[in-house]
């Protein structure tokens, strides 16, 4: 600490230097900058899909096309259906044919609730 004379007696004054702590502040948002974007990756490798044509599929036969709609009403190939009704028309088409498949078309506006509840009713 210094000592100033001023005027006719000495006063004490008392600063404190903040720069090392801002240096030391500065230091540690750098670190958590860069360490942050790390903690939150996976190691789980994806590609996601991506469109390869403009027009939609032929259905082949030996497959069942089952849609949903924003609303979340499904349709078994043109004809609207129940969750009972589904299963129980998949589940005999799979029996005519064990190799049957299912092409799932959704609006974009479904919810994935829908989606999920179909696959949980085709599984």
């Amino acid at each position: 600490m210094k000592r100033r004379a001023r005027g006719g007696g000495q006063r004490l004054v008392a600063e404190i230097n903040i720069t090392p702590f801002t240096d030391v502040i500065l230091v540690l948002l750098v670190i958590f900058m860069i360490t942050t974007p790390l903690i939150y990756q996976t190691n789980i490798q994806i590609k996601l899909p991506e469109v390869t044509r403009s027009r939609a599929p032929v259905r082949s036969p030996g497959k069942v096309e089952i849609t949903v709609t924003d609303g979340g009403l499904v349709y078994l190939d043109k004809a609207q259906v129940s969750d009972d009704q589904l299963k129980k028309r998949v589940e005999a088409l799979s029996q005519e044919d064990p190799s049957v498949g299912v092409f799932l078309r959704a609006d974009r506006a479904v919810k994935f609730k829908h989606i999920v509840r179909i696959l949980d009713i085709l599984t």
